[in-house]
């Protein structure tokens, strides 16, 4: 176990990086701990999330049903969350005076609406344990020594001993961030893009930006993957959970498609085509007099209802009574299943995540160790695992940087 003349170099200071930190220094109070972050601050990506709310994070107590957010680390997550879940979450903040609440969609943020009150949190922990904390401090290389040590190896300044190390340096899209890794063996799943918005090729809903609806499906043409939620449409195609889910469980093989693909989209999901066309019948129907303009019954946007018009090659001067079968057909098609080419992506806001990284088969996922290099630990995104949106990628920050300080054994 550790004791007074062991050190503990924490690579990366974000969520995961602190979480370990300040758990390790807690719960092995003789140890010296210390955070090597690159940038200026600590906890950046906190700050942003949620849009400066911080998604702390999902309201879902059942390890196996959470685990189903991951479309990458899901098998693996499955048995980290019995030891550290969002339940645990909750209580560690709340412990230290932090509340959080549960909003309707599950996302779980603090009382006060601030990732400020997170982040202080977690500062007074590393001051109350004695953390240290550099930043500015670029790690290049890490060093094996005698008697499972390292030589953290820092850019233009001295290098440290540590006798255990945790990686938790976040993802990033450069595969070349991560040789330092592969120079002491470990292998590297090339790291991909994921979490995005989905860009039209042709802009046809440009002039709708801002316009959102409340539960869609999407499904990627000509594969499995479909997904359902709420949608925004942008200036440059569209976004909201639904197209976030999708570009995560799909992330790789859209980069494969070099981002060149189409999407099929129910604006009225869950209603089929056939639901939907008996719904369009009994408008044409009720509201024979009226113009196709003015409908009550589907949960679409009047501006938007007046595009799918349009595309149907309905004029917005028709009567319902005037719709003829055909256009009443090609109506049914668009609000079920419009088809819509996607040229390139966006990257969702700067909460960009990555599928990729070290891959979990050289990690124990039950203490985060690396199978390869003794007192070798990773936490957070540096692994191969990544969530939907909804507060799930802080949970596994969490989780994996709390299992590698509770487990600490050097030897």
């Amino acid at each position: 176990m550790p004791s007074a003349d062991h050190t503990l170099a924490v690579v990366g200071g974000g969520a995961a990086g602190f979480f370990t930190a300040v758990n390790a220094a807690r719960l092995h109070p003789d140890l010296n701990v210390i955070i090597l972050e690159r940038s200026r601050e600590v906890l950046s990506k906190v700050r942003i999330s949620g849009g400066g709310r911080c998604n702390v994070t999902h309201h879902c107590f059942d390890p196996q049903v959470l685990s189903q957010a991951y479309p990458r680390g899901q098998k693996e997550l499955r048995w980290a969350f019995e030891q550290f879940q969002p339940r645990d979450t909750v209580s560690w903040f709340q412990e230290r005076d932090v509340d959080l609440k549960t909003e309707e969609d599950g996302r779980m943020f603090p009382v006060t609406d601030d990732s400020a009150t997170i982040i202080g949190c977690l500062k007074e922990e590393a001051r109350k344990y004695g953390v240290q904390i550099r930043t500015k401090t670029k790690v290049e290389d890490l060093s094996p020594e005698a008697g499972h040590r390292y030589e953290v190896i820092i850019r233009n300044e001295p290098s440290i001993m540590a006798d255990a190390v945790i990686v938790a340096t976040g993802g990033s899209n450069r595969s070349r961030t991560y040789d330092w890794l592969r120079s002491i063996g470990h292998g590297v799943v090339e790291p991909v893009p994921s979490l995005f918005t989905f860009n039209f090729r042709k802009k046809v809903f440009k002039d709708l930006a801002g316009i959102s609806v409340e539960e869609v499906s999407v499904a990627i043409e000509g594969t499995s993957f479909e997904h359902e939620g709420p949608l925004l449409l942008t200036h440059w195609g569209v976004s909201g959970p639904a197209v976030l889910k999708t570009s995560a469980w799909a992330a790789r093989y859209l980069y494969d498609e070099e981002y060149r693909f189409a999407i099929r989209i129910n604006w009225v999901h869950p209603r089929n085509e056939q639901q939907t066309r008996e719904v369009l019948n009994n408008l044409r129907k009720d509201n024979a007099p009226k113009l196709a303009d003015k409908q009550d019954r589907l949960p679409i946007p009047h501006r938007l209802w007046k595009r799918f018009l349009e595309r149907a090659e309905i004029s917005l001067q028709t009567r319902w009574a005037e719709v003829s079968n055909r256009q009443l057909h090609q109506l049914t098609r668009e609000l079920t299943g419009g088809r819509y080419p996607i040229q390139g992506k966006t990257t969702y806001k700067e909460e960009f995540v990555t599928s990729g990284g070290i891959p979990l088969k050289e990690v124990n996922m039950g203490t985060m160790e690396s199978k390869i290099c003794p007192n070798l630990y990773f936490a957070g995104e540096v692994l191969n695992i990544d969530g939907i949106t909804g507060g799930y990628n802080f949970q596994s920050a969490w989780t994996t940087g709390w299992i590698a300080a509770r487990h600490l054994d050097f030897y």
